[in-house]
């Protein structure tokens, strides 16, 4: 079977791969879309029995969910992906990205976990849905999902899907226990889990971001199960962090020249309303102009500095005398820079970013 799915966002978009969490449809990531699909070819899918899935009682088990995942990116010729996914959603991502690393570019795990229970009680409560339907599952939700007010759309879904679909999730998340194999992810991971989660705690967050060697770990304040919803824009912005900058050879570059210290307030600093900007500068600048091969870094500073005192740039001045002495220019060498602005750009222009220079080197230790 081939699992129903929507792709958004530009065809030649990096390949991004969402994955919803069990009794949800596609929907629950309704409020990220847009967001990931400005620079993404978004895939997202339901799982089997599942808005518009068909059931496959064969899918029982995460690794079998992981190859119905891998049959989809195969049919879009993706030979590498991003992966980004809730609860279930994020169990089938850490399974490939174990299995399968050369597929997986980098891994989000939303509200997710290691191990969610006992199979004991998922085993139980497939029985419960096979004997009763979705009604206890419809009726239960809302507790187990939000922190906040609930999202009446998609607990109503609940009540769509196929006993048996579901049942089957169960019995896959039964099986599921990624505890002694989460050394064998080696992708960019973001552990992301919400503060006010009953059905997967932040310790289960935590247990991943230990076991998982290149995880960030994030909590978000006022979050429950269904994070995605209630802190839609708090998790919109740990993505874009995470997909767009985080591990790029840009930000690498942008670490190295100014400091982990500024570049963690500029990441903590970012909103949806500025990530893409941020996303442009560290791809554009950092990534395409700063790592060229024809000038070495310290050449590269002068320019700058010569540059940011021409268009009377004061505070990227600060910065920019900061990242001259991380690539190795000396205070007198810096001073030369500026004598040779006050040539070129006026003496007003260099009395001012004497003033700047001296600053930033009376801080240093």
């Amino acid at each position: 079977m081939s699992l129903h799915h929507r792709l958004d966002g530009p065809e030649h978009g990096a390949p991004l791969i969402l994955g919803p969490s069990l009794g949800t449809s596609l929907e629950v990531w309704k409020h990220q879309v847009d967001a990931l699909a400005r620079r993404h070819r978004v895939l997202r899918f339901d799982l089997p029995g599942h808005g518009g899935s068909a059931t496959d009682p064969a899918a029982d088990t995460v690794e079998r969910l992981a190859r119905l995942v891998l049959e989809l990116a195969d049919a879009q010729g993706w030979e590498t992906f991003h992966y980004a996914g809730i609860s279930l959603g994020g169990a089938i991502g850490a399974a490939l990205a174990a299995s399968r690393p050369e597929r997986v570019s980098s891994l989000a795990m939303i509200c997710s976990s290691a191990r969610f229970g006992t199979a004991e009680s998922w085993l139980e409560r497939a029985a419960l849905v096979r004997e009763k339907g979705m009604a206890p599952m419809v009726a239960g939700s809302p507790g187990r999902w939000f922190a906040g007010p609930h999202d009446e759309a998609l607990v109503a879904g609940i009540s769509s899907v196929d006993p048996e679909g579901y049942a089957a999730c169960c019995s896959a998340l039964a099986g599921y226990d990624l505890r002694e194999r989460l050394g064998r992810i080696t992708c960019p991971t973001l552990v992301l889990a919400g503060r006010d989660d009953v059905a997967t705690p932040p310790a289960h967050a935590r247990e991943l971001a230990d076991g998982i060697a290149d995880a960030a770990l994030t909590e978000v304040p006022r979050a429950g199960h269904l994070a995605p919803v209630d802190q839609p824009e708090a998790v919109t912005t740990a993505l874009l962090n995470h997909l767009g900058m985080a591990h790029s050879s840009g930000m690498r570059v942008r670490r190295a020249v100014l400091g982990d210290a500024h570049v963690d307030r500029a990441i903590a600093r970012t909103t949806p309303f500025t990530a893409d900007f941020q996303d442009f500068i560290t791809r554009y600048a950092w990534g395409e102009i700063w790592t060229r091969p024809g000038l070495d870094r310290r050449t590269r500073s002068c320019i700058t500095l010569t540059a940011l005192v021409a268009g009377g740039h004061h505070d990227e001045l600060a910065m920019h005398v900061r990242a001259g002495l991380n690539n190795g220019l000396t205070p007198d060498e810096i001073k030369e820079v500026l004598l040779q602005t006050a040539v070129y750009c006026g003496v007003p222009a260099a009395n001012s970013a004497f003033a700047v220079a001296q600053r930033v080197l009376n801080d240093q230790p």
